[in-house]
């Protein structure tokens, strides 16, 4: 658990009891702060209650005693209207603040020489897996590495390190909105693309609060920027003007003269005097694909920000063994394969694995996000057909129409059934692939329910065709 020794005496009150707000609450407590702790969802405050936690409702309280609101980043802090709380702490003068703002404060508390360095990780896509990747080479460089914040624990339920430890954070957009002293030794911003809008008001407001992941940044930092879409490119630009940190652009598809980029799964090194051949990925089983090049010219790129040699990188990338619910091969029946890319919860996401197999059986659908499947025209010919799930399947379906063959399956259990039937009819060497494109919500509770079941649909397949097994899961 960090400590927050400085806030030691002052009153707080958190709301939002999920994991964030949880881990802020108990490290508030065992710092010596007052705490008062509360939810809109009874249940989180019963369970809150049962644990020991002060609860209080906020309706009721004093907010005149508070020094500052604490405020989970799943709870709107400016769209499409502010929380009640965050009107609250407007009206009475409280800062709203978020976990991640207070790891910061204690970490900048520290003497130099016994704080941590910290990795920043943020992006539409891939953050996750490049944050998993980057601790993953620490690991294996024997670094003493901790992991977190919106992925794992939330970031004051990790451990103290002292100075020669690295934290490597994940990072949402809510979560920057809520942060403002973070001083990140290397800050890498993936890409963007359009999501969130309903929170963020607009694009241009997304993309300010992704570029707060370079605040504070001075010299003997690194920026690392995916450059392959336009607000990337124009981010770097931005951020190399300002001319206060190394800048490290990132590619994984062109050539540069100065960063690092990804060639038909070749790494490239361009940090030095001249571009060198890093790493074949090809050669790592967990990082097939574009978009899993890009990750690891992140994580590349990262990995010498943070003192790591080439050769311990290159040694890690290929070692590293994926994440669930991110291309990952759940099981085979016969020449059939099942990928589990579940994480895959807008369209752009989708893209990344439709891009890396020529021809899929397609199980997509959920509730969608703005501009649905629009944007993936160019990749329907790779589709050999198409089985629709939830609240989206019709808009789908008027999408996929004359374009792909496709047939609405209402829940995933009979999407995988008639997927595996068509693709193990064909013959062929074949995959399943359950890229959805589409939130969750309408069926499961999350993205990790969605994909779970999708795996035992997939094994359960697998276990009754005689004589065969269903594998370990492991990376496409």
């Amino acid at each position: 658990m960090i400590s927050l020794r400085a806030m030691a005496g002052q009153h707080f009150a958190v709301f939002g009891l999920a994991r964030s707000g949880l881990a802020a609450a108990r490290a508030l407590i065992a710092s010596g702060a007052e705490v008062v702790v509360w939810d809109d969802n009874p249940a989180s405050v019963k369970a809150a209650a049962a644990e020991g936690l002060p609860v209080a409702d906020l309706h009721k309280a004093d907010w005149s005693a508070f020094d500052g609101l604490v405020l989970s980043p799943g709870v709107p802090l400016t769209y499409p209207e502010p929380h009640w709380t965050v009107s609250q702490a407007h009206a009475w003068g409280v800062e709203v603040l978020g976990d991640v703002e207070l790891f910061a404060r204690a970490i900048n508390a520290k003497p130099e020489h016994d704080r941590a360095k910290i990795c920043a990780i943020t992006g539409t896509n891939g953050k996750s897996t490049t944050t998993a990747l980057i601790g993953h080479l620490c690991a294996e460089a024997g670094r003493s590495v901790q992991v977190g914040g919106n992925i794992g624990y939330g970031v004051l339920g990790l451990d103290e390190l002292g100075g020669d430890g690295i934290y490597v954070l994940e990072l949402s957009s809510y979560q920057l909105d809520l942060t403002s002293s973070l001083k990140a030794d290397a800050a890498i911003l993936i890409n963007i693309s359009p999501d969130h809008l309903d929170r963020h008001g607009s694009m241009d407001n997304y993309v300010e609060a992704k570029k707060r992941v370079f605040r504070n940044q001075g010299p003997g930092d690194t920026a690392i920027i995916g450059v392959d879409d336009p607000w990337g490119q124009r981010i770097c630009t931005e951020v190399t003007a300002l001319n206060r940190r190394a800048i490290r652009p990132i590619s994984s598809g062109r050539a540069m003269s100065r960063g690092v980029y990804a060639l038909q799964g070749m790494l490239y090194d361009a940090t030095g005097e001249r571009a060198v051949e890093a790493a074949d990925l090809n050669r790592a089983p967990a990082l097939l694909g574009r978009h899993n090049w890009q990750n690891a010219s992140a994580a590349y790129a990262a990995g010498l920000a943070l003192g790591l040699s080439p050769a311990d990188i290159v040694s890690g990338l290929r070692s590293f063994g994926g994440l669930a619910h991110r291309m990952q091969q759940v099981a085979q029946a016969g020449q059939v394969r099942f990928i589990n890319d579940s994480k895959a919860t807008n369209a752009d996401a989708a893209r990344q694995a439709m891009s890396t197999f020529d021809r899929f059986y397609w199980i997509a659908g959920g509730r969608a996000k703005a501009g649905g499947i629009e944007s993936l025209i160019d990749l329907y010919p790779r589709v050999v057909k198409a089985y629709l799930i939830g609240e989206a399947q019709h808009d789908f379906a008027m999408s996929l129409a004359g374009r792909a063959e496709h047939e609405r399956c209402e829940d995933l259990a009979t999407a995988v059934s008639r997927a595996y039937a068509d693709a193990a009819v064909s013959g062929k060497p074949a995959v399943v692939l359950l890229s959805p494109a589409c939130a969750s919500f309408d069926q499961f509770p999350d993205f990790e329910v969605r994909g779970e079941a999708f795996t035992r649909l997939a094994r359960e397949i697998a276990d009754r065709r005689t004589g065969v097994t269903a594998p370990k899961a492991e990376s496409a």
